[in-house]
């Protein structure tokens, strides 16, 4: 599995390379923005992480740049308690954050998860699909129509999508949204997966009546509109 690390703290790189290869991963450090960039689109790579600090071309642009062409996994490293560029970066699809400074070990745990939910598996069933009104997806594929035409989404909106697509009617709480969907427990505060449906919504639309077809359920979680 190739894993492309852009991050312009050489020390820092190293060694987070150093324990992620120790971990069964191929991992290629990019030194700055313009070089991620390069990088991050040769189709190479089953994932990124990308610092939002770096100098020149910095981790907002690199996302934004990425998320133009390409639908890979990105993982930001955000600074501590920054929520601003945590959100934007989630907003414009990042797959997950992890706050710095952090550990090799939970950043290992944060990319198996995010690979987890992203590769898809034959053992799932290539061939299943769920349906819920005007919504098909097919898992194992990672492809999804809306009303028969395809719908571009990042990786975690795809997941936090099926959750509900198998939950259809039923009202699917934010722990088990961010255990299944993000890969961890629901911190207090972390408005992660609030942010992800706020985006999914906005690409679905709304019914005739005006209605959302994810509804928020005030103090639960969410729930997909049945049929």
């Amino acid at each position: 599995m190739n894993i492309l690390l852009v991050d312009d703290d050489s020390e820092l790189a190293d060694l987070l390379k150093t324990y992620l290869e120790r971990e069964g991963y191929r991992v290629t450090a990019a030194c700055d923005g313009e070089r991620g960039i390069a990088e991050a689109l040769s189709g190479q790579y089953s994932l990124a992480v990308l610092d939002v600090m770096m100098s020149g071309v910095n981790g907002i642009e690199v996302l934004r740049e990425i998320r133009s062409h390409s639908q890979m996994p990105v993982l930001m490293l955000t600074a501590r308690g920054d929520d601003v560029d945590r959100i934007i970066g989630l907003e414009l699809g990042a797959a997950d954050y992890v706050p710095k400074p952090c550990t090799p070990r939970e950043l290992a745990a944060r990319i198996r998860a995010i690979l987890r939910r992203t590769q898809g598996s034959l053992a799932d069933g290539a061939s299943e699909i769920l349906r819920s009104g005007p919504l098909t997806l097919q898992p194992a594929r990672r492809s999804a129509l809306w009303k028969g035409s395809p719908l571009e989404l990042t990786s975690t909106e795809f997941s936090l999508l099926e959750i509900l697509a198998r939950n259809a009617g039923r009202v699917v709480d934010k722990k088990e949204l961010s255990e299944q969907a993000l890969g961890r427990p629901l911190a207090r505060f972390d408005r992660s997966i609030d942010v992800h449906m706020s985006s999914v919504r906005h690409k679905l639309g709304v019914m005739a009546d005006g209605r959302s077809y994810i509804l928020t359920v005030r103090g639960k979680g969410y729930q997909l509109v049945r049929d």
